[in-house]
């Protein structure tokens, strides 16, 4: 493995260009936004379909943990939302253990695998592949964490037998699902992408508005009997996904892949403590970021001041976010450096009352003493035990069916185009370029907040991409900042920037274009699940734009 340390210059244009890839998947939502939300007393679950949190719903009253509870809906996930996430794809989870006081984070991320190479993304010029081209087949693909990181949940934190997990999600299998509408209006969608390979276009581009999946039945059951060795054994599952591949992931790679347990990043806003996944995650350190430029202000609900500097914010973490993250097992990273309050107050500096462009800081100096200190397509679950467990996760095949490829009843990621597709700039290496066993850098924020004694406020998360920065962000506003309740703040329209222009569900005041903002209106596919314990209840809400689903008791 080769260490790399970052060079401190600014990227191409081209290599920032890599975040602003198409949207992981289409807006499917009804033109009434209103939040779907339980409220309970004793546990709740909130995923993006009604089938999965049904399931977790029916393991946290048999008893089962939060982990449990994850886990059975993950499981029936893949099967009703195959196009967000599944078997075939990695997750980001954090875990709180009521008992204990403990925090833990834990990185399922998929790897590269050892035929992956820096430019396999470059056309014979040298210039970027178009990235449909470089998405849809065997060359997107990479080793899946997923199973692994479910198994590892469970032994570290499931109450229920691991075989009471999987009922719920056979069943399924066996007597067939009928389609949700925006299951059908993504199938739509991808025609001439989904339909180039047979498994895939025999499957879901049949006349059946019944959906029956025996394959995917019977690697629950080998999952069930054998756990996740299952996946990562040739002579198994893992030999099918070798198969479908073409080669290009072999049993080393398979034999290889870990789970990693992982520091959680975390940092304090306003009398909060804001934790969330650490890299290669990019979501947590950003949100931070953003949080900690805008501490000092008065961010005023409904004000135009109050969008223009979270805009600005924003567009400076994400330069930052660019430049500088990655698996920090491959490069050494800023990491919590991002976080320094004398480099913060020096980027804050930057803001006046224009919209402007940000270039990466200059974390020279704080970066090279920091280094002496440092030993660091997609659906959300969060749940919430009787015990007081929590689990917020985020899971994920990439972009919406993945690499359109499905093999054992489960489609495979595309998580290799989340690299950069350009190696080195100006002679540098890229932080985040493809390197075999290396993990993508991804935009994933699965969120836990505490209070001032340390317990559990609210859990969250979102799908949709490098978006979903934006996404929890705005939340985590409206909820500490604006006091709203968690239905009103998951429903409130989209509004964010990730360097690209002002991205908004609604028309926003004109003062904003008079401070040079680029305000482009469009659909914002956010995919957030969230539970708020607030006056002694336990609120689950999920984003109207999808087909989420909060149960609790």
């Amino acid at each position: 493995m080769i260490r790399t340390l970052i060079a401190l210059t600014l990227l191409s244009t081209s290599v920032v260009a890599q975040d602003f890839r198409p949207s992981p998947e289409i807006a499917t939502s009804s033109n009434s936004l209103t939040a779907q939300k339980s409220i309970g007393d004793d546990f709740m679950i909130v995923t993006a379909n009604p089938l999965a949190t049904q399931a977790g719903y029916d393991v946290l009253k048999k008893g089962g943990s939060a982990a449990d509870a994850a886990i059975a809906a993950q499981l029936v996930l893949g099967l009703v939302e195959p196009q967000s996430s599944g078997l075939g794809g990695g997750a980001f989870a954090l875990h709180y253990n009521a008992t204990t006081n403990a925090l833990t984070s834990w990185d399922g991320r998929e790897t590269a695998p050892h035929s992956a190479k820096p430019d396999m993304f470059l056309n014979a010029d040298g210039t970027p592949m178009n990235f449909w081209n470089a998405v849809v087949g065997t060359q997107s693909i990479g080793v899946p964490g997923t199973p692994k990181l479910l198994e590892t949940l469970h032994k570290k934190f499931g109450s229920l037998q691991w075989k009471n997990l999987f009922p719920s999600a056979i069943d399924i299998t066996e007597r067939g699902f009928v389609k949700s509408p925006r299951l059908q209006k993504m199938i739509d969608a991808d025609i001439g992408k989904l339909d180039q390979f047979q498994s895939s276009r025999e499957y879901f581009y049949n006349t059946n508005n019944t959906l029956k999946n025996p394959e995917y039945a019977s690697t629950l059951n080998l999952f069930k009997t054998l756990g996740a060795s299952a996946f990562y054994n040739p002579h198994l599952i893992g030999g099918k996904i070798i198969n479908a591949t073409d080669g290009r992931i072999n049993s080393t790679d398979l034999k290889k892949y870990n789970v990693i347990e992982r520091d959680p990043v975390c940092g304090e806003y306003r009398t909060y403590t804001i934790c969330s996944m650490d890299e290669p995650s990019s979501g947590g350190l950003t949100i931070l970021q953003i949080l900690k430029i805008l501490e000092p202000y008065n961010l005023k609900q409904d004000d135009p001041e109050t969008i223009h500097l979270i805009a600005e914010a924003s567009k400076m973490a994400f330069a930052d976010r660019n430049m500088y993250m990655a698996d920090p097992d491959f490069v050494d990273t800023p990491g919590a450096s991002l976080l320094n309050k004398a480099y913060l107050d020096k980027r804050r500096e930057l803001l006046n009352d224009k919209a402007q462009a940000y270039t990466a800081g200059d974390l020279s100096d704080i970066f090279t003493s920091a280094q002496t200190q440092i030993e660091d397509g997609t659906t959300h679950i969060v749940a919430m035990d009787k015990q007081g467990n929590a689990i917020s996760m985020t899971s994920t095949i990439e972009s919406a069916f993945g690499s359109k490829i499905m093999t054992n009843g489960f489609l495979l990621n595309n998580e290799m185009t989340d690299f950069s597709f350009i190696p080195e700039t100006d002679g540098k290496p890229v932080a985040n370029a493809i390197e075999p066993r290396k993990r993508p850098r991804s935009s994933m924020a699965p969120t836990i907040v505490f209070d001032k004694n340390t317990k559990p406020v609210l859990l969250i998360g979102s799908a949709g991409g490098s978006r979903i920065i934006g996404f929890v962000l705005q939340r985590l506003i409206a909820i500490i900042d604006w006091n709203m309740n968690i239905d009103d703040a998951i429903a409130m329209p989209n509004i964010l920037n990730r360097g690209n222009g002002l991205e908004s569900e609604t028309e926003l005041n004109q003062s904003l274009n008079e401070k040079g903002h680029d305000i482009k209106i469009r659909d914002l596919t956010s995919g957030l699940t969230a539970i708020h314990i607030h006056d002694n209840k336990i609120i689950g809400a999920a984003d109207p734009r999808r087909e989420g689903h909060a149960m609790g008791k």
